[in-house]
């Protein structure tokens, strides 16, 4: 029998894999079956010519059942795939939220959700509590009530349940831990867990913080899935959140690490490009030799009026000076937000909701649109401690200028991306900063 040459035994085989956007464009890309989810949107962010910022992610969509999952940047997608349905498929997307349980803990385990499984008390110090979910020799616990769909029927019962690394258990007598009393739900080694999208009037639901657990070996049906509902939306982040520490454990944490690493590596060699992290920007007092970091805020708060107004006497100045542009700048500053990823033109408030929901639901996570009511007016669509806000933004005629604003004229901006970078910079007004914008990318 002959031996292969040396490029014969290079050779790998490759899989074809379909990537649709939002928009409902599609890209094929050949990948080797070793291929991650990271390597795959590193992929489709070099062939869109679109920023890399980790938040990236392939996500698992299944139209008929009305799930969808963030696939884990570790999974591979091939493997995935093969366990996909003909009229499931792949799309690409945002998820500012996929790590920041790693940034911000506390926020996505509320105290009296949380339990530990050992024989004292079950009281922990909550600086502790990633080290237990990381930790595969501790036995941490979500512990709280879920309503469950009964199989076959449309309709739900609420029962305690508990999140362990050994499954999902509820129990048959009230809040009884007791081993005789808890009966096994669901595994996690070879489950999933699943958003589901549908609404839910469909699967008569009795709150609208549904989710699922589906089987991720081969295909399934809807009776092997596991339809559970939370109170509110903090508690379904929660259970989710939690189903994956306990699932992969220490992989997440190095999925979450590498990125950081590598940007640490090349943060003194890289292109200066400004930062709106809320930890990186503080307000700055340039009027003497050296700056310095404004901490009062209530002299921070004058800066930041200050500061707009300094933006619209430039502005003004401009105006008086002329414009090499041959469009007016008047005009330039009601259409040049329109190349911007944070705009979204006349979506409606659901479809903000929609994609806002989407994109992680972290602070800070914003876009634009055109006001539904008022065709001259915009709207700021906001996140802001999972709850989604809406402010008007205004626009104000003065000497045959227009300028924008969203604090009743207060502060005024000559164009809506002066707005944008201005509150990228300072809360003013709003509940936080504009930190993530939410984009849609064609591929």
């Amino acid at each position: 029998m002959p031996s292969c040459s040396p490029d014969c035994c290079l050779f790998q085989a490759v899989e074809i894999v379909k990537v649709w956007s939002e928009d409902g464009a599609g890209k094929v890309v050949e990948i080797p079956a070793d291929m991650t989810a990271r390597d795959v949107c590193q992929l489709l962010v070099y062939k869109s010519h679109c920023v890399d910022d980790n938040a990236w992610t392939l996500v698992e969509h299944h139209p008929i059942l009305g799930l969808e999952r963030y696939l884990e940047d570790h999974e591979l997608v091939v493997q995935v795939q093969a366990s996909m349905s003909s009229d499931s498929k792949f799309l690409f997307r945002k998820n500012y939220a996929k790590y920041e349980f790693f940034r911000n803990p506390l926020n996505f385990f509320p105290e009296q959700m949380v339990a530990w499984c050992q024989e004292s008390d079950g009281s922990i110090p909550q600086s502790q509590l990633l080290q237990n979910f990381l930790n595969s020799s501790s036995c941490p616990e979500i512990q709280g009530y879920l309503y469950m769909k009964e199989p076959g029927r449309k309709s739900w019962k609420k029962l305690y349940m508990f999140l362990r690394r050994s499954g999902l258990y509820y129990s048959t007598k009230g809040t009884s831990k007791e081993p005789r009393h808890l009966q096994l739900l669901s595994d996690l080694e070879d489950s999933n867990i699943f958003t589901i999208i549908t609404g839910r009037k469909l699967h008569n639901a009795p709150t609208d913080y549904q989710f699922c657990i589906k089987p991720s070996k081969g295909r399934c049906d809807c009776k092997e899935l596991k339809m559970l509902c939370a109170e509110d939306e903090q508690s379904r982040t929660c259970w989710m959140t939690a189903f994956r520490l306990l699932k992969y454990g220490i992989v997440l944490y190095q999925s979450y690490s590498i990125p950081q690493q590598r940007k640490s590596k090349l943060l003194p060699f890289s292109a200066p490009v400004r930062s709106v992290s809320e930890n990186s920007l503080v307000a700055m007092d340039f009027s003497g030799r050296t700056g310095r970091v404004i901490d009062n805020p209530v002299e921070a708060q004058s800066a930041a009026l200050e500061e707009g107004q300094t933006w619209r006497k430039r502005s003004q100045r401009m105006n008086v000076l002329g414009s090499p542009s041959p469009l007016h700048p008047s005009s330039l500053s009601t259409v040049i937000h329109r190349t911007q990823v944070w705009f979204h033109g006349r979506i409606m408030r659901d479809e903000a909701h929609k994609m806002i929901i989407q994109q992680g639901q972290v602070d800070g996570l914003f876009l634009l649109r055109d006001s539904q009511s008022n065709p001259k007016a915009f709207v700021l669509t906001l996140c802001h401690h999972q709850k989604i806000k809406h402010f008007q933004i205004l626009p104000y005629e003065e000497d045959g200028q227009v300028f924008f604003s969203l604090d009743d004229g207060t502060t005024k901006f000559t164009d809506l991306i002066h707005l944008v970078e201005f509150y990228q910079l300072n809360r003013g007004v709003l509940p936080c900063k504009l930190k993530h914008p939410c984009t849609n990318v064609a591929l």
